[in-house]
Order: C-alpha cells, then structure tokens, then sequence
C-alpha cells in the first residue's frame, strides 16, 4: 500500500520527478547531490510547495483536495532549521502544543522522547544555552511526539557526530516501526543509508530519480 505518491511532478519547470511511491509503515531514504531536489520532494509531499506540473497523492487522495493543515498534522516536515523558542525543553514543548491545540504533554513523556532522540536532558533544561546539535536533538523529539501518519526528516543528523548520528536514526526507525509511522528521510551519510532504509530514493538531477 502506498501512503504517499508523485506522478510526473514538476517544479518551476527545473526539477522533474518521475512516479515515485512511498510504502506504508516503511522507511525510506532520499539521497542525491546538492540541487537535485531531496528537500522540494519532501515539501511537495506534506503540501508547502506545489508541483507547476503533475500531482501528489496522500492515501490515494489528490493533496489538492485535502485541508493543507490538516495533511501538514499528518505528513510532519521537520526541516533543516531547527526551531526552537528561548526557554526550557518543557515550556518548547508546551508551546508547540498549545499552537496546535493539543493538551500539553505529560512530563514522562517528554521524557521518553528525548531518549528516543539520545537527549539525556532534564527537561527544565535551558534550549538556549545548547550546542547545535543538542537543540537538533530537542527539535526532533518535539516533532516525533506529535505521532504523525508520516515523519519526514530533513538532514536530521547533519549536526551529530557519527555514533549519535547512527543511535538517533536507529531509534527513530524503531519507534515508528512500532507505531506505524512512515518515515522519510534525506540523508548524505551513506552508512546510516545502508543500515536502517528500507528502500532508496536516489535523486539524479533534474530529469531522473530512481526507486530502489
């Protein structure tokens, strides 16, 4: 079953996309060379950017025809910028929810997933006084806790040393394993690649992208 679909997608007549399917509950990988149009997929594919040719399909059904909100709620972007607000872990956390209309979450559970996310930090801890890549790891746990259809994960580790890198990525995999969460990921570490995709998406340019 495919839970995200692009048929003969164009963007601003550049960036050509042959079909491409997404499976349900899978992970999938997106690699290529700079400029070849990894981080415009994924915002076609959670409705932030449209396509000047051809269409994007969540759960069989046209985005077009689909409450932009709504989709963005269930096909989660988490981008290369982190945001972040000045305060502690808890009050981001309760910010983000309080956007959204969500009750705010226990505090277990911000616990847990930060240590999904490899962030063994109290929760009163100060966001603005963190490393990069510290903050990146915060920003993740905020997004995974949302438990979207699909989490989508742009270059989630570029501020992670190798270990981290590898630690973070495995226990994300596992978490939505677990809960059926989709997973889509760009990716320049190829040894994170071969461990944990379950399928590659290698982008080549502006005419040619292939599904492995």
């Amino acid at each position: 079953m495919h839970i995200l679909s692009l048929r003969n997608a164009v963007y601003r007549s550049v960036t050509v996309f042959p079909s491409i399917d997404i499976e349900y509950n899978s992970v999938t990988f997106v690699t290529g060379p700079s400029g070849s149009g990894k981080s415009t997929l994924l915002r076609l594919f959670n409705g932030t950017l449209s396509p000047s040719q051809g269409q994007v399909f969540y759960c069989g059904k046209d985005i077009e025809q689909i409450d932009a909100i709504a989709l963005r709620r269930q096909v989660l972007l988490a981008g290369q910028q982190v945001y972040l607000f000045s305060g502690s872990i808890e009050e981001n956390f309760n910010m983000y929810y309080e956007y959204l209309g969500l009750d705010k979450p226990k505090p277990k559970a911000i616990e847990e997933y930060l240590a999904i996310c490899q962030g063994p930090f109290a929760s009163e801890a100060l966001c603005d006084t963190m490393s990069g890549g510290e903050r990146q790891r915060v920003y993740l746990a905020i997004c995974l806790s949302f438990m979207p259809k699909v989490l989508m994960l742009d270059e989630p580790t570029s501020a992670l040393d190798e270990q981290t890198a590898r630690d973070v990525i495995k226990n994300i995999r596992t978490h939505c394993k677990k809960n059926e969460i989709t997973l889509l990921v760009v990716s320049h570490d190829k040894e994170i690649v071969k461990l944990y995709a379950d399928h590659v998406i290698e982008l080549k340019g502006e005419e040619h992208a292939t599904n492995c």
